[in-house]
């Protein structure tokens, strides 16, 4: 079975966010996390989301490697 690759515009299409690259330059830009800010702490997600993004890590789940990549986005 194919499975389209997970990219960081199918994550904020999960989290139900705006999902063009401009979309995601404009989040990026406009929601940066200090150094010691977990981003599953980051006060601009919904519950929903935060709950999205720590299942995702503790079940080490296919979405891993994209939310870290949007973490080192936002810490960057």
């Amino acid at each position: 079975m194919y499975m389209a690759p997970i990219t960081v515009e199918a994550l904020f299409m999960q989290l139900g966010l705006p999902h063009s690259e401009a979309d995601i330059a404009r989040f990026i830009e406009s929601h940066r996390l200090m150094k010691t800010e977990h981003l599953a702490n980051a006060p601009f997600w919904s519950d929903a989301q935060r709950a999205f993004i720590r299942d995702a890590w503790q079940e080490d789940a296919e979405w891993v490697q994209v939310i870290d990549e949007l973490d080192a986005h936002l810490h960057g």
